[in-house]
């Protein structure tokens, strides 16, 4: 039997994001006294975040009010233009912005890496005292005999492949907390596992999900414009059936961001977002502006799309879900850093009086109702069928408008359309034999590029030789049913070229083959294979994208 040594705290937080930074931070100014710890898998704060980012400082005024005079980057990119185009295969019609309600528009808000602002956050917690723990991988829940949330294991390393023990072998350590906060991103593996364990979506929607695909480019500095927003909708996606939106913002140092979301909830199995990303940046538009510019980092990540109708329960015996685990982004608003920084700030206060109380381990209600009687569930209500009024037409105009009507009747308090319901990605796939295969174009290794190429920009490394973090329920699956029935979508949908069939010498035919080393963390294959035969678990730690100003 393994024995690990235990370090008690207070709060242990899971997730180095802005929500798990939010809560730490908070704690500490709640009460200085309490001991806080916060796990990072990535190798450093910032090296697995990536979005687009337009950034709200709603909730970063109300944590840290002075940012913008204490160093903060992102004070130095306030959003100064804001376009939105629907575009065909060679032309654009601007959108207006005075067609959509006031709280769509960017006025106030910053553009930026949010991976920077997660390691400009972790310099304000350490300089509270708050512990950061990165390169630890969370791996396991940890459970009382009543079955409550005492911590987690973290910090497993030196497996190998073949499950022995390696000479460099550490069975991980036991994080104990009073209270343990679950701010894992987008379809995290433990907080799945705890939606399971305490039933937290019974009383919800299931949460829907975009596979976002970004790049950074240095431009020519006499096409950049420090602050300018654009995004589109429409082309390529709409020659699928597909839909989705992409951005472009300019930020510092002649550099732009710019990305494609694609939704996942899909139905033709040829779809092959990463390539309709590549596929979009030859738009005369968004060409124009990338010529004589140069590709720098590459990245992807999966996107909670589902809104205010799939917020799961968020407390439970000993722990909460607060950030992307629990599903606040704003999908038309393509933002979620601050509703994700706010329920941490939620979370914290209510841990802190728990605690100064003298509770542990119990479940916090009263973070689930402030929560739920906070701005962030005002802003989300308001745009709760944006997306699946959008999904319902493929983003076409007819669709958008639906979706534009209905956040003008909530806003203005009128009555609008019911509150519409979700399906899972993974049940939207239909059958490869309805549908013909796309012929993408070829990369021209200048403006568009393979994905292998690609993900050498995302810096991605992980120790060979440990245990594949990709794991299949039923080996014969993939030969059974997704190949044969599906088209094998998953060398498709998946952005790093984790997935392929491959010659197999034994039999004459294929094999399913996994390349866990590619693998950037996005999480699609776990929310995509049409059989959830793909089970996404915790790398050693430090395993992954290393993420430069993503």
């Amino acid at each position: 039997m393994t024995t690990r040594e235990s370090m008690p705290f207070d709060v242990v937080i899971v997730g180095g994001g802005p929500a798990g930074l939010s809560t730490a931070i908070r704690l500490k100014q709640v009460n200085p006294d309490l001991s806080v710890c916060v796990l990072e898998k990535g190798s450093e704060i910032g090296a697995h975040i990536l979005s687009g980012a337009v950034i709200d400082p709603r909730a970063l005024d109300e944590l840290l009010p002075t940012w913008r005079e204490d160093g903060c980057f992102l004070a130095d990119t306030p959003v100064t233009d804001n376009w939105h185009w629907y575009l065909t295969k060679t032309g654009k019609l601007p959108i207006p912005h005075a067609f959509m309600p006031p709280f769509m528009s960017n006025k106030g808000c910053y553009t930026g890496s949010l991976g920077n602002l997660c390691r400009w956050l972790a310099e304000q917690a350490e300089a509270l005292e708050v512990e950061i723990f990165p390169g630890f991988s969370a791996s396991e829940v940890l459970f009382d005999e009543n079955g409550a949330v005492t911590g987690v294991v973290a910090g497993v390393m030196g497996i190998a492949r073949d499950g022995s023990e390696k000479s460099d072998f550490e069975p991980g350590m036991e994080l104990l907390g009073k209270y343990t906060v679950f701010c894992e991103g987008a379809r995290g593996h433990l907080t799945k596992r705890l939606k399971a364990q305490f039933n937290l979506e019974a009383e919800c929607e299931p949460q829907i999900y975009g596979i976002g695909i970004k790049e950074l480019w240095d431009i020519d500095p006499a096409k950049h414009v420090p602050g300018r927003v654009l995004h589109t909708q429409g082309w390529p996606l709409s020659e699928s059936n597909t839909w989705g939106g992409a951005f472009l913002y300019h930020q510092a140092n002649n550099q732009v961001a710019l990305g494609l979301v694609t939704a996942l909830d899909y139905e033709n199995p040829y779809v092959y977002p990463f390539e309709e990303f590549q596929r979009w940046k030859t738009h005369p538009a968004i060409r124009e502006l990338l010529e004589g510019g140069k590709r720098v980092a590459y990245g992807a990540r999966a996107i909670n799309e589902g809104g205010w109708q799939s917020v799961p329960k968020l407390a439970f015996p000993g722990g909460v879900l607060a950030g992307c685990s629990a599903g606040f982004v704003n999908v038309p608003r393509i933002k979620g850093t601050h509703t994700a920084m706010k329920s941490g700030m939620l979370a914290a206060e209510a841990i802190a009086e728990a605690v100064a109380a003298g509770r542990e381990q119990d479940s916090l209600d009263v973070y689930e109702a402030r929560l739920r009687d906070s701005w962030i569930a005002k802003e989300l209500k308001q745009v709760q069928n944006a997306e699946p009024l959008t999904a319902k037409f493929h983003g076409d105009l007819f669709g958008s408008a639906l979706a534009d009507i209905d956040m003008w009747l909530r806003y203005l308090k009128l009555p609008a359309f019911p509150v519409m319901k979700h399906h899972t990605d993974a049940s939207a796939l239909r059958r490869a034999d309805l549908f013909r295969p796309i012929a993408y174009p070829k990369p021209d290794g200048v403006l568009t590029f393979d994905r292998l190429t690609s993900v050498s920009y995302s810096f991605t490394n992980h120790e060979e030789d440990q245990p594949v973090h990709l794991v299949l329920k039923d080996p014969d699956y993939p030969l059974e049913t997704e190949l044969p029935v599906f088209g094998g979508p998953s060398t498709r949908y998946c952005p790093a070229g984790v997935y392929e069939y491959v010659p197999n010498e034994a039999t004459g035919g294929v094999k399913f083959q996994i390349n866990a080393q590619n693998c950037v963390h996005c999480k699609t294959c776990d929310i995509k294979d049409p059989g959830q035969n793909i089970v996404w678990t915790a790398p050693e730690g430090g395993g992954g994208p290393n993420y430069p100003n993503m």
